[in-house]
């Protein structure tokens, strides 16, 4: 039976209902781990109240601000962690971002500047938080990132972000040589397309989902709660053996050659 219970996770990358993230931590509450949740700060508050208020019912212990590009805020969320929790068990990495016009047009086009903010939000991110999660696993963990085909596969209007995903990809494996003696695994979930805020930014993603629910085995297209429910597993004791993988929950999307 998947449980939870006793472990600390901490979630980041919910915006909204729609977020895979929230989907995540639905499930992980579910299966009774305690949640810390992060949200992305703004000057109006925004953003804290919109999350605070959508993650209620889950009753986490922890809520705090944590933007990955700015070092003082990943160092105090982390040592909040070991202030109130001591440990950490899980950590949920639902963190990407690229600028909407480095998403279409030419590849050999993109500005250094649209490059550099893709890739350390949506990639080097993993490896920062990992790094600052690794001394607070004392007793193992769990770390999951989401990921897409287009990191493996070049997806019209992904661009700059199916970079990201391919070097968030390869950082999965890296780390999990690097984690593994200290029993801390490191996965990702290669997810079919959904509509959320951060697809919304993707050109043409409702044609790519009508496509995947006429192509797919399953002729459907997944859910955020069928994503958590895959992160749910990895986080548990049921994917003991199971490290430096990338996971595909698509429907059967991933198999099909047309």
């Amino acid at each position: 039976m998947l449980n939870l219970t006793g472990k600390n996770a901490l979630v980041t990358g919910i915006a909204n209902n729609r977020s895979i993230a929230w989907g995540i931590a639905q499930q992980l509450h579910k299966a009774g781990a305690n949640l810390g949740i992060t949200y992305l700060p703004d000057e109006r508050g925004k953003m804290e109240k919109k999350v605070a208020e959508l993650v209620e019912p889950l009753n986490p212990s922890l809520f705090l601000p944590c933007n990955v590009q700015n070092d003082e805020q990943i160092q105090s969320t982390f040592e909040t962690i070991r202030d109130q929790w001591g440990k950490l068990d899980i950590l949920i990495h639902c963190l990407a971002f690229a600028n909407k016009d480095d998403l279409t047009g030419d590849f050999s086009q993109i500005s250094r500047s649209g490059f550099n903010t893709a890739l350390e939000i949506s990639t080097y991110s993993l490896a920062q938080l990992s790094g600052a999660a690794k001394p607070l696993m004392t007793e193992g963990g769990s770390i999951v990132t989401l990921t897409y085909l287009g990191g493996v596969r070049a997806v019209p209007n992904y661009n700059v972000m199916g970079v990201a995903k391919a070097g968030l990809e390869a950082s999965v494996r890296y780390l999990a040589a690097e984690f593994g003696s200290h029993n801390i695994r490191v996965n990702a979930i290669s997810a079919g397309p959904i509509r959320t805020l951060a697809s919304s930014a993707v050109g043409g993603i409702l044609d790519m989902i009508h496509h995947v629910e006429q192509v797919a085995p399953l002729r459907r297209t997944v859910t955020p709660l069928e994503v958590g429910n895959a992160a749910a597993f990895l986080c548990s004791d049921l994917s003991s053996g199971i490290t430096g993988q990338v996971l595909y929950v698509d429907a059967g999307y991933e198999i099909m050659g047309m």
